[in-house]
């Protein structure tokens, strides 16, 4: 990635909202090794334990606690910060939780994007701004071809139903406000992603973990989905990327990018269930039980990432056999040395620089 190869992020003034989420820690800690100036803007961390305090991510950055649905507060440490990027983060991420908290999860993912992106007319500093969406935005139909950047967006359930309102809310806001300024704004849309540090409930690897460490049989409930899988690391790369080029080069990239896996790692979650026994070791044993009058889940999801392999020269690095691999050994170190969470982290990140 050029970033690492010629300093750019060095000095840079970057905003993270959402900077407490799993995702968002990853990307904190990496830009603070970059030697960019970190600042974030976040709700509490969403779980106990996260890799938000493991890792002790507050040391390496500015944290501001607020909520993104709070616009007033949003626009005072908008103004305060003055950054140069910003990497729009903050979300209701789950699925299931979003039946049960539909006022939330719209709130959140949609007004809290208008009131970030009202935040950002308000002040002259920001030059990149990367809004991070989701590969559910799309009008799922159950294909079996990767969904590309043009295709219907859409959303069964009140979660991805609200990541498709929040990326027309960012095509709105920058045909209507932002493609004559100086703010080029962008979309990244990235698959199901897995790593180290994930403790969220009603998601696969960390309901996985829970089970494995308690030695009890870990319950898949749709062992036949389909899903595009990707170590935290890979999509992060691609939003690193997007913002650079958004910055140096402007509006020509302000546009959506999918950031999903190679094709033969689209995989069924019984295939990742069955290899993260075998990574596991030590008789961890699970079993397939469909639920009885279960939510509504897609079967089938998939993204062609070839734009951003065109235009942003991105593409996976580690397959998913290596991204779990990596994924077990994170928690594997967790679970034996609790302390060492910052460091395991900058190993797999240093690994991972490795590669592009």
């Amino acid at each position: 990635m050029e970033s690492l190869v010629n300093n750019f992020w060095r000095g840079k003034k970057v905003l993270i909202t959402g900077h407490t989420g799993f995702k968002g820690s990853w990307l904190s800690l990496w830009l603070s090794d970059l030697d960019a100036e970190v600042h974030g803007y976040a709700l509490p961390p969403p779980t106990r334990p996260s890799l938000f305090v493991a890792a002790n991510v507050t040391k390496h950055m500015q944290s501001i606690e607020g909520d993104i649905r709070d616009s007033e507060k949003l626009d005072r440490a908008v103004a305060m910060i003055q950054p140069e990027i910003v990497f729009h983060m903050a979300a209701q991420p789950l699925v299931r939780y979003s039946y049960s908290n539909p006022i939330e999860t719209y709130m959140t993912n949609v007004m809290g994007t208008v009131h970030l992106f009202e935040a950002v007319r308000k002040i002259s500093s920001v030059r990149a701004l990367v809004n991070v969406t989701s590969d559910k935005c799309y009008e799922n139909r159950e294909q079996r071809e990767g969904y590309v950047e043009t295709d219907a967006m859409g959303g069964y359930d009140p979660y991805s139903s609200s990541k498709g309102c929040a990326e027309l809310v960012t095509a709105a806001y920058r045909l209507s406000y932002f493609k004559k300024s100086n703010v080029a704004l962008a979309s990244a849309r990235a698959g199901n992603v897995i790593g180290g540090g994930d403790w969220a409930d009603d998601r696969l690897i960390p309901d996985i973990v829970r089970s494995f460490e308690k030695q009890d049989i870990v319950q898949i409930r749709n062992p036949m989905a389909i899903r595009p899988w990707q170590h935290v690391l890979e999509p992060l790369n691609g939003y690193l990327s997007l913002a650079q080029h958004l910055y140096e080069k402007g509006q020509q990239y302000a546009t959506a990018f999918n950031f999903g896996p190679r094709d033969g790692d689209v995989k069924e979650v019984s295939w990742v269930v069955k290899t993260m026994a075998n990574l596991w070791g030590d008789n961890a044993k699970f079993e397939f039980k469909k639920e009885a009058n279960g939510l509504h889940e897609a079967h089938f999801l998939n993204l062609n990432a070839s734009k951003a392999n065109e235009i942003l020269h991105w593409k996976p690095r580690w397959t998913l056999e290596q991204a779990l691999a990596k994924t077990v050994s994170w928690y594997q170190s967790q679970l034996s040395s609790p302390e060492t969470a910052f460091e395991t982290t900058m190993k797999q990140i240093y690994e991972y620089e490795k590669q592009l």
